[in-house]
């Protein structure tokens, strides 16, 4: 039941009515204010009708349609305060299911994009966490969502790496993982005094790269990079190698756009003379110099040029690149990957989005704003508008940078075996009987798992963190154990009522019986649509993080809550007959929020803890 979205359609239908339409704001009271939700649109309305805004809000309050779970409207001075139905609105709460309505459009969303050189250390991860979760968020929010993944097969890196094998005659015997193996051959070499002097050996190596000699190397470095990545639980529905970026036309494509453009020249004197060169003054005001050079004199491309070339593409401005399956995940699904040897998209299948969100680190801002701009200078302002850069800051590890080529990291193979073995062991010291089920490593991958991703959401991607492995899988703190433990002890009241025969489906309830701190709790449970909404306005999965938190401690706060003898006030099973089953049922519509909400951000709750 998302009632603020109906209390704001009806406040707005009423304004309407009165001749001053707008767009209401729904507000949840204070704690010390009369009602449950308020709106202050009489101030906007009585500048409109040049009226009292207290009047206003009277007259407002005798319009407006009050919608199912609202008993009375109150106006307060300027304010309207809405009190809640207590029964018709935890009945509601219950018998409605979360659901987000249908969207139109596709969205493309690109993450991970690790360079394919070695292992995924943990400041990757938030960026796989981030896109994945935008990707689950969008789903649920109704859009068509594919995931891209950028294979970077030409870059100097992967050179450095595969180098590496050679010149120290490393030979893989299978035993190590496959990309963690590879990596150290690239911290090797970058700690290698004589590294100058194998410049151009290493410079040999990427011309292999760029004609596509050496790719299967590459792909065998993806696909266990991708291990890792389905370890998480990110999943993608397409890999894109810059290598066929560049063998697509892509760049020739997108320059031919921008020729045609006002805001483009080839000037023939100056600092800029020979060069093509893009005007971005008027979609990035105050840039000390606002032209940008996309090709050389000589002809070669910058390199934001490849990235415009791309992003025209996702949009589906042009068409060039073929494909081919590539492997399939551990739930079946096929990943395709762009391939000089695969056919052409004739069912225009891949990109042709209206949204394009690019989950990339804050030092690609500029470039970013660069290719968001190249749209608009393409005559394309609603693609620009919808050019997305979810941008994020670094995560530091025990206070020091992450570096792979310095060999300062923690993989994120290694992070989470070890939060699965912290977590569960504390787990275990709790609740002893936990190490003997057999499904006790599933128990373990979950919490390890719900540990890692939660400690890359909980923040704002715009602030940098320092990741603590041990702090991140406590079961207390702002944890993701701490929330699937308030899920699991849920799911354990619904099955201790099941064993003693009630009902956990409302039969039986009576909801006139349900006192205020049931209401409460219900009013959290049904925050998620609205949660929902916001972050995909926000481009940013951080909030449904900390809704997730927020349903945890409501629910504890609920279970812990006591009357005024100071005796339990919540004890479900032993609540009276009709409330019991009330609550019961409230229990049940909490714990599918929390597999809702969690499922959202790729956490799983565990069966036992």
């Amino acid at each position: 039941m998302d009632l603020k979205a109906q209390l704001k359609a009806a406040v707005e239908a009423a304004a309407t009515q009165m001749g001053a339409p707008l767009d209401a704001a729904i507000q949840e009271t204070p704690a010390n204010k009369p009602g449950d939700y308020g709106t202050p649109a009489a101030f906007q309305m009585a500048k409109m009708l040049g009226q009292n805004p207290a009047q206003v809000a009277q007259t407002l309050a005798q319009t407006v349609q009050l919608p199912a779970g609202i008993s009375r409207v109150e106006a307060a001075g300027p304010f309207l305060n809405f009190f809640v139905d207590t029964a018709a609105f935890v009945r509601g709460v219950v018998d409605a299911p979360f659901a987000m309505p249908a969207q139109g459009g596709k969205v493309v969303i690109e993450h991970t994009s690790v360079n394919p050189n070695k292992e995924l250390h943990v400041g990757h991860l938030r960026n796989v966490v981030l896109g994945d979760s935008m990707a689950r968020i969008f789903r649920a929010a109704g859009f068509a969502v594919e995931v891209q993944n950028y294979i970077d097969d030409t870059g100097r890196q992967a050179a450095e790496s595969l180098f590496a094998m050679n010149h120290y005659g490393r030979t893989w015997d299978g035993t190590q993982k496959y990309d963690h193996w590879l990596g150290e051959g690239y911290v090797q070499l970058n700690a290698d005094p004589a590294k100058e002097s194998l410049e151009a050996g290493i410079r040999e190596v990427m011309h292999k790269l760029e004609e596509g000699a050496l790719r299967p190397l590459v792909e065998q470095t993806v696909k266990a990079q991708l291990d890792t990545c389905f370890r998480i639980g990110a999943t993608y529905d397409l890999l894109v190698w810059e290598s066929d970026v560049v063998g697509s036309g892509f760049l020739a494509q997108a320059m031919n756009i921008l020729e045609s453009s006002r805001y483009t020249s080839h000037p023939t004197e100056g600092k800029f003379a020979g060069a093509f060169v893009m005007d971005v003054s008027e979609f990035m005001p105050g840039l000390e110099e606002p032209n940008v050079v996309l090709r050389r004199s000589d002809g070669t491309a910058m390199y934001v040029a490849k990235d415009i070339g791309y992003q025209f593409w996702k949009f589906g401005l042009f068409e060039g690149m073929k494909f081919r399956p590539f492997m399939q995940d551990p739930a079946g699904h096929t990943i395709w990957t762009s391939a000089p040897d695969g056919q052409p998209d004739t069912e225009k299948r891949f990109g042709h989005c209206d949204e394009v969100i690019n989950v990339i680190d804050s030092r690609q801002k500029h470039p970013q704003m660069l290719v968001k701009s190249s749209l608009g200078v393409a005559g394309e302002q609603e693609k620009e508008a919808r050019s997305i850069h979810l941008s994020y800051e670094f995560v530091n590890l025990n206070g020091q940078t992450i570096s792979g080529r310095k060999g300062i990291t923690l993989a994120v193979d290694t992070a989470l075996e070890e939060a699965s073995g912290r977590g569960f062991a504390e787990l275990s010291d709790k609740n002893p009987e936990l190490a003997g089920r057999a499904d006790a490593p599933e128990i373990a991958r979950r919490i390890g798992v719900g540990a890692l991703r939660f400690a890359m959401l909980r923040n704002e991607p715009s602030r940098s963190f320092d990741f603590d492995l041990e702090k991140a899988s406590s079961l207390s703190g702002d944890t993701a154990p701490y929330i699937q433990y308030a899920a699991v002890r849920a799911a354990n009241i619904l099955r201790k009522a099941q064993e003693a025969g009630y009902a956990v489906d409302g039969t039986g309830a009576n909801w006139d019986a349900v006192p205020e701190v049931d209401l409460i709790l219900a009013k959290q449970v049904a925050k998620l649509p609205e949660i929902v909404a916001q972050a995909v306005r926000l481009h940013s999965p951080h909030g449904v993080a900390q809704y997730a938190l927020d349903l945890a401690t409501s629910f504890n706060a609920w279970y812990n809550a006591k009357d005024k003898q100071g005796k339990p006030a919540t004890n479900v099973l032993q609540s009276p007959e009709g409330l019991r089953e009330a609550r019961l049922a409230l229990v049940a519509r909490l714990r599918a929020a929390f597999e809702d909400t969690l499922g959202l951000i790729g956490i799983e709750i565990p069966a036992a803890m």
